[in-house]
């Protein structure tokens, strides 16, 4: 399975491409949106994790942008955020993301909703 990481924070996209590789996942990087919405299409990744506070383009434009290109939008996005706050996921499910995990990311439980989304059952 691959995976386009979207993460500006050096730190965090060390430690969750490091864990996804030891699941054998196939990661790929972005450090922000621009370059997402860039790579999107010639990756063709199984699924998106975005975070969504990201520099240049955020991850709420990148992933609206995304989803409006017909090329790539049927693939499922995960926010990635540290906005807990009240209406917080309904905002990132507006964007258009498929799901959403606060960070500090809980890793068991993202990678039960990156297997859920690119194997479409419910979660």
């Amino acid at each position: 399975m691959h995976i386009l990481l979207v993460e500006d924070h050096e730190m965090n996209r060390d430690m969750l491409k490091r864990r996804l590789e030891r699941r054998d996942f196939q990661v790929s990087v972005a450090v922000d949106g621009q370059e997402a919405i860039d790579l999107v299409e010639s990756l063709m990744p199984d699924i998106i994790l975005m975070d969504m506070s990201l520099p240049n383009v955020d991850g709420w434009t990148a992933t609206r942008m995304i989803k409006a290109n017909p090329a790539v939008n049927q693939i499922p996005i995960i926010g990635l955020t540290a906005h807990a706050m009240a209406g917080d996921r309904e905002r990132c499910l507006e964007a258009g993301c498929n799901e959403y995990e606060i960070k500090p990311v809980d890793f068991t439980s993202l990678v039960s909703k990156i297997q859920a989304l690119v194997e479409d059952t419910p979660l």
